[in-house]
C-alpha cells in the first residue's frame, strides 16, 4: 500500500488477528497513515500444547490449555459486555474495506520477510504473533516494535494484566511498546501506559481494555520510528516471564478473590 504525502515511509503490522489487533490497526491508519498488514495463520492447538510441555511440562501444558478453552468458552457468555466496550471505547474492531492484507503461514517464514522487503516500510510492529527469531530480525530493514499487553519487564510474556491483579498490583494493569530484540518482551522500553480493569472484565476481555487506553502510545511509538527518533526509557521494574495461568490456578483464584 502506498503511502500518504504526510507519511512518507509505509507502516508494517504483522499479526495473528483478533478484535484488539483490528482496533489498534485502525486507530493507527486514522491517525498515522495506511498499513500494510501481513497476517500469519496461528499455531495450532496440537503445536501449542507440544511446545509448552517441551518448555514447561505436560501437567504445566494441559493445565494452560484448561484455562484457554475455558477462555474462549467464557467469550461466548461475556459477549455482550464486550460490545458493550467496544461501543464505550468507540473500538472499530474488523478490518475495513480495502484494508491490505497479506497472507502468511508463520511470522517467521520466508514469504513473510519477502513481504516486508517488498512493501520497506519505515517500522514494522508486531501485535499479538509469533516471536521473531533473531535470524529474521537480522533482515528486517527497518526498526522492529512490539506492542505488549503488560508492563515490562515485570509483566513479559503472556497475560500480562491478568497477572498484574491476581499479584495485588492492580498499579500496573499496563501495557508496553517496546524494541524486538531476541529474548521474550525483554527489548528496550520505548512508552507504556496504565489503566484500570472494569467491572465485568476478565481475561477474556483484558486485551479489548488494554487497548482502549494505549491507542496513543502505538501511536507516539510509530510516529518516533517513522521519525528515526526512537529513545528508550528505564521502568525501573524487575523481570520476570508469565505464562498462561493453570485451570486450576485460574479458577481457585477466581473464586477466592473475583478476579478472572
Amino acid at each position: 500500500m502506498a503511502a500518504s504525502e504526510s507519511n512518507p515511509k509505509p507502516i508494517v503490522v504483522v499479526t495473528g488477528g483478533g478484535q484488539h489487533v483490528w482496533a489498534m490497526i485502525n486507530a493507527i491508519a486514522d491517525r498515522v497513515g495506511p498499513v500494510s498488514v501481513v497476517l500469519e495463520t496461528p499455531e495450532s492447538k496440537k503445536q501449542l500444547l507440544l511446545g509448552r510441555a517441551r518448555r514447561q511440562g505436560w501437567v504445566s501444558a494441559i493445565g494452560q490449555l484448561g484455562t484457554m478453552v475455558l477462555s474462549r468458552l467464557g467469550k461466548r457468555f461475556l459477549i455482550a459486555h464486550a460490545a458493550r466496550l467496544i461501543a464505550e471505547e468507540k473500538l472499530e474492531v474488523e478490518p475495513r474495506p480495502g484494508q491490505e492484507i497479506i497472507q502468511v503461514a508463520s511470522a517467521n517464514g520466508p514469504e513473510c520477510l519477502q513481504a516486508i522487503q517488498k512493501i520497506q516500510p519505515g517500522v514494522v510492529l508486531l501485535n499479538g504473533c509469533r516471536l521473531i527469531s533473531k535470524e529474521m530480525l537480522s533482515k528486517m530493514p527497518c526498526p522492529v516494535l512490539n506492542y505488549h499487553a503488560g508492563i515490562t519487564p515485570k509483566y513479559r510474556g503472556m497475560n500480562g494484566g491478568y497477572w498484574a491483579l491476581t499479584s495485588g498490583d492492580p498499579q500496573n494493569f499496563g501495557t508496553t511498546v517496546h524494541l524486538v530484540d531476541a529474548g521474550v518482551d525483554t527489548g528496550g522500553v520505548l512508552k507504556q501506559a496504565r489503566g484500570k480493569s472494569k467491572k465485568g472484565d476478565t481475561i477474556s476481555s483484558h486485551a479489548l481494555r488494554q487497548t482502549a487506553f494505549s491507542r496513543d502510545i502505538c501511536v507516539e511509538a510509530i510516529r518516533d520510528a517513522l521519525a528515526g527518533n526512537l529513545t528508550t526509557i528505564d521502568p525501573g521494574l524487575p523481570s520476570k516471564q508469565w505464562y498462561h495461568p493453570t485451570i486450576w490456578f485460574y479458577v481457585w483464584t477466581g473464586i477466592r478473590t473475583g478476579i478472572w
